[in-house]
């Protein structure tokens, strides 16, 4: 570990705190596939960094066994420490100048017809790591201009203009997570507000309505279904296209504890719910991830759009 990182600050996580035991539904393989090793080579060698392993992602297994992985730019170190998440927090190096093109290569090299793109918090950057987004975009239009790309940004607060350069970008596919509710902010994501980023997915609709939006929530963190149900409706307000719902699993004893697990009845009685509210797409399901299955389904969403635009063309 270099010395401008701490994996887990004591400042943003609390020692010791016990999940109940995990129930028989929440069970992974270890990876051990070759495509796995390959892919782990692959980014050794471009110097990439991705999230599934930066966040320990339940599903990396499985998505790299299919040559998918979700990039995580702007390097390995966050600036904020949220309460949930695996990544390392610290002071972070300057952004490589050669990501982009090493990105850009990469998913040539596997073969990507969808690609996800989310980075760690830079709030030492003027402009949020925007303009590293924008040309990890425009790299991989120009090596690979049949891959649809999905961004998941940071809140970009207090960096005016840098939302607007991504969105300008046009990426397919604009996610950024709330996470989980309002009253939980505080403690689950101290250096974030809850209405700024639903701005931002409002703003987004608003600066080009044909890009797809898109945003998550955790369950287990101590949520009431109620609360989730109104951030359902938010999000909806706010114009976002695609919900996902997924169980929160605890990093390490010093994250956030599990409140609960949900039951994939659950997940399954909130999908429902999701897409009475209007959401074109809706994955629940206790191993849901933002990224998972993206491309797939990517294509599900676009049909749906064309399906609800044909309607209402009727």
């Amino acid at each position: 570990m270099s010395d401008h990182r701490q994996r887990h600050p004591e400042k943003a996580h609390r020692p010791d705190n016990l999940s109940p035991r995990k129930p028989d539904w929440i069970r992974v393989k270890a990876p051990t596939s070759p495509e796995h090793a390959e892919i782990r080579r692959l980014m050794r060698s471009r110097h990439l960094h991705t999230v599934c392993e930066e966040a320990a992602c339940p599903n990396m297994g499985e998505c790299w066994e299919r040559r998918h992985a979700t990039f995580m730019i702007l390097g390995e170190t966050c600036t904020r420490g949220c309460a949930f998440c695996n990544v390392g927090t610290g002071r972070p190096a300057p952004p490589d100048p050669e990501e982009p093109d090493n990105l850009a290569a990469s998913v040539v090299e596997m073969g990507l017809k969808h690609v996800v793109i989310t980075s760690v918090d830079r709030d030492d950057l003027a402009d949020g790591g925007a303009a590293q987004f924008v040309a990890c975009i425009d790299k991989i239009r120009a090596a690979a201009p049949g891959t649809s790309i999905e961004v998941l940004t940071p809140d970009f607060r207090d960096k005016p203009g840098a939302l607007e350069a991504v969105v300008a970008a046009e990426p397919d596919v604009f996610n950024h997570n709330l996470e989980t509710v309002p009253r939980l902010y505080p403690t689950i994501r101290p250096g974030a507000r809850y209405f700024h980023s639903l701005r931002v997915l409002q703003r987004v609709r608003e600066l080009n309505p044909r890009l797809f939006t898109k945003s998550g929530l955790m369950a287990g963190l101590g949520e009431e279904i109620r609360e989730i149900e109104q951030v359902m409706d938010d999000m909806r307000q706010a114009g976002v296209d695609f919900l996902t719902v997924g169980q929160y699993l605890q990093p390490t004893r010093k994250h956030a504890p599990v409140a609960r697990y949900l039951t994939p009845e659950e997940f399954d009685a909130l999908g429902r719910t999701a897409y009475a509210k209007g959401f074109l797409m809706v994955a629940s399901s206790p191993f849901t991830r933002s990224s998972h299955h993206a491309d797939q389904d990517f294509e599900r969403l676009r049909a749906a759009r064309h399906q609800a635009e044909a309607t209402e063309a009727v």
